[in-house]
């Protein structure tokens, strides 16, 4: 990867001149089956910038419980789009009746903000990196669509669901207006993320990346980290799934833990009484070689990656286990 950062071709893509930026667009607005893609520094900027293309303010935006763009994004949807996050269903996944139920249409009194956008994010980050089953997925949008919302998914981790699914990640994205996808986390490129959909979509995001401060000169060499990794990373994601199981799996008969089973590449447990709490786990974890962050009072977060080995994660698990069981003595 750093070998082809060095070697970029590079441009001004403030003027769409930077060739490799203009590849790495194509490929993933294929990849995802949209006619136009935007590069930009972060998963946050992408979705941000998204929103901001659909909406008016004073909306409602509805999104999962838990969402990313509620939980993550330091309240740029309210400061950017003056927008209402609004949320639906629990656990980060929801039905189609749970949309219909949250809905709020526009009334002719005005008295109510109209629900304008949905959000959908797959995987999602707070449920364990879990995944919206394909069927649920494509029911929610077309009721979404029945109800006169414009769609958009989170697909940060899309990657992941693919890879864990085994459907291409076309199919993922087909049901929305426009997609975000991270080529920082699970591909391991340094930065960058990119926002997909229709062409006037994405000309007008265009001008929301100036505004926001994300666009870039030479930034090339940012866009070859990425196409390296869909070319070279992509392929070695179910990897990460296997071990964050094989970590799960051996955590699993520990007293007071309870191990929230992995559908992709991230774990949480929980610490039920008389285990510390997870600042005094995560610490201790810590001061054995094992990094990993609370998730909450009682609840830990893990993520495997491309650049933790099976070895390793093998021996993160024993060290974790070792340490979750010396703190009930």
């Amino acid at each position: 990867m750093r070998a082809a950062i060095a070697s970029a071709d590079v441009g001004d893509d403030m003027f769409g001149e930077d060739p490799t930026v203009r590849r790495l667009e194509e490929v993933v607005a294929t990849r995802l089956g949209k006619p136009a893609a935007l590069f930009v520094p972060s998963g946050t900027m992408a979705n941000q910038i998204a929103i901001r293309c659909h909406v008016q303010p004073g909306d409602d935006v509805l999104c999962s419980d838990g969402a990313h763009i509620k939980w993550y994004e330091a309240g740029a949807s309210a400061a950017l789009s003056a927008v209402q996050l609004v949320s639906v269903g629990h656990g980060g996944l929801f039905t189609a009746d749970e949309l219909t139920a949250t809905f709020q249409p526009e009334r002719t009194d005005h008295a109510s903000p109209p629900s304008r956008l949905l959000c959908l994010e797959n995987t999602h980050n707070r449920g364990g990196g879990s995944i919206w089953p394909m069927h649920q997925l494509y029911e929610v949008a077309r009721v979404g669509r029945q109800l006169g919302l414009r769609l958009h998914l989170d697909g940060a981790r899309l990657w992941n669901a693919a890879v864990a699914l085994g459907v291409p990640d076309a199919e993922i994205a087909a049901p929305f207006d426009t997609v975000a996808v991270c080529l920082s986390k699970g591909l391991g490129a340094p930065v960058g993320s990119l926002v997909c959909g229709p062409q006037d979509i994405i000309h007008r995001a265009r001008r929301f990346r100036k505004m926001y401060g994300g666009a870039m000169r030479q930034v090339g060499v940012l866009a070859a980290a990425g196409l390296h990794a869909l070319s070279h990373h992509y392929g070695r994601l179910a990897e990460d799934h296997h071990n964050a199981r094989r970590i799960a799996e051996v955590l699993s008969d520990v007293p007071h833990v309870h191990v929230i089973a992995p559908q992709t590449n991230i774990l949480l447990f929980d610490l039920l009484p008389p285990l510390p709490d997870a600042a005094e786990v995560t610490a201790r974890l810590k001061a054995q070689g094992v990094l990993c962050a609370p998730f909450g009072p009682r609840r830990v977060r893990l993520v495997t990656h491309l650049d933790v080995s099976h070895s390793a994660c093998e021996e993160a698990a024993q060290r974790i286990r070792q340490v979750l069981c010396d703190a009930t003595l």
